[in-house]
């Protein structure tokens, strides 16, 4: 198996993992995305040396970097910006711009799938109105009744879009 494939492989068996934990639990744990971080950047020194390293690294960073303002937000749980990071560590930085491109696009649309299912477009829409009111007036900051704790909207457990994401990216990479 090639570098380039077992970085792939071991980047589908973090996000399968994180997954099924998410939508059991609704927690990622931190010892799948820390060890999985860590893995990550131990494999691309060994490969590639200092340039592993760094890519590795950047990709570290550039994946929690890319979703760190949705966490401070309250919108999105720390797992889930872990987890960015971890993959990160294993694909690198060019790679992590098309994962957070693509879960976002497939966020969005797992998101309106649960709104229709749950019936809960009206609530959403008027939601949104108020997020983007109170942005407007106060600013940039958590809406403590539309926060990830205590919306009573439908959930989604992100790491199903952070894995259609990391799925779409290989694809059309």
């Amino acid at each position: 198996m090639s570098i380039f494939a077992s970085h792939w492989t071991a980047a589908f068996a973090v996000a399968a993992a994180a997954c099924w934990f998410d939508v059991r639990t609704r927690r990622i744990p931190n010892w799948l995305t820390f060890s999985a971080a860590a893995l990550g950047l131990v494999v691309a020194t060994f490969a590639d040396g200092g340039p592993g390293t760094a890519s590795s690294a950047g990709g570290l960073v550039v994946g929690m970097a890319l979703f760190f303002p949705l966490f401070l937000l309250r919108g999105l749980g720390a797992g889930d910006v872990k987890l960015m990071g971890a993959l990160g560590a294993w694909l690198g930085v060019s790679v992590m711009f098309g994962v957070a491109l693509y879960t976002s696009l497939a966020g969005g649309v797992l998101a309106l799938v649960l709104i229709v299912r749950h019936g809960y477009a009206t609530q959403a829409a008027r939601n949104l109105s108020l997020l983007l009111t109170h942005w407007r007036v106060v600013g940039i900051e958590p809406v403590d009744t539309l926060t990830l704790e205590t919306s009573a909207g439908p959930k989604l457990p992100y790491a199903l879009p952070i894995a259609t994401g990391l799925a779409l990216t290989f694809w059309l990479w």
